[in-house]
């Protein structure tokens, strides 16, 4: 049996695993799963179509499933999906997606996503991604894995920011952000490699490889789009070839880069 907290109120239907526990003043609507070993924490809030794996920590206050913050929602029966491993802490916010988004808001396992963040509809997280305090992401913002957005940052609707990236604190970020990169500023720019992400996964052999190739694009070069289609008709590493099909198919643009004379911003 659930360990349900006698002011917790779990409507009808929800579906919830025998080993889930649901603190003081918990709400959980009727179509709502929850699986096993699970902690929802008291004054948590968790409605709509929404599926949330195991071993999950949500922390008080959390608000999960909610209609999205889209004029055009009228109601559709759109879901919210949180894998398993994952902990949501004070007063976060995600949204339910929308039918012309692709209908579910997703954030994937072992995320850490901090206090009062804001995931909105459609948004799709990868894998050990890390959402510091205060990130605002808009609508169908797309997240890879291990990706790590600093405190008060933005983020605007449609953005990609690629695998292992790093976005510094108080950043604005309005264009995709290619995997592997440290960018930072008001608007983004690209700064390094993700040095210390990197070198949790990667060899040195394979950052030694990607720093070339990220010199020729960004250090070298002023059409970072331009630069990374000629290097995707040549022999490039696994890392390189991810980095430049990322520019080359980027929607919405790279940021341009850091250069020294201009120092931080």
């Amino acid at each position: 049996m659930p360990q349900i907290d006698k002011t917790a109120i779990v409507e009808k239907g929800a579906s919830i695993a025998d080993d889930v526990t649901v603190g003081p003043y918990a709400f959980i609507g009727k179509d709502v799963t929850i699986g096993g070993g699970t902690i929802v924490s008291h004054g948590a809030h968790i409605e709509g179509r929404t599926t949330i794996g195991e071993n999950n920590r949500i922390f008080p206050y959390a608000v999960l499933g909610t209609a999205p913050q889209d004029l055009k929602y009228a109601g559709e029966p759109t879901r919210l999906e949180i894998g398993s491993d994952n902990t949501i802490r004070e007063f976060c916010q995600i949204n339910v997606g929308t039918v012309h988004g692709g209908g579910v808001t997703r954030v994937s396992d072992n995320c850490l996503i901090m206090g009062h963040v804001h995931i909105a509809h459609d948004n799709q997280i990868g894998n050990g991604c890390i959402i510091a305090n205060f990130v605002a992401l808009a609508g169908h913002v797309e997240i890879g894995d291990h990706a790590v957005i600093g405190g008060e940052s933005a983020v605007h609707q449609f953005v990609h920011i690629g695998r292992y990236a790093m976005i510094a604190g108080a950043s604005a970020v309005s264009q995709d952000v290619p995997p592997f990169l440290l960018a930072d500023g008001n608007r983004v720019k690209i700064r390094s490699l993700n040095l210390v992400g990197l070198r949790r996964r990667f060899s040195h052999a394979e950052i030694d490889l990607l720093g070339r190739t990220f010199k020729r694009i960004f250090r070298v070069s002023r059409a970072p789009k331009a630069t990374a289609e000629s290097l995707l008709a040549g022999d490039l590493d696994a890392l390189s070839r991810e980095l430049c099909e990322f520019i080359a198919a980027a929607k919405r643009g790279v940021p341009s880069a850091h250069h020294e004379k201009e120092g931080h911003q």
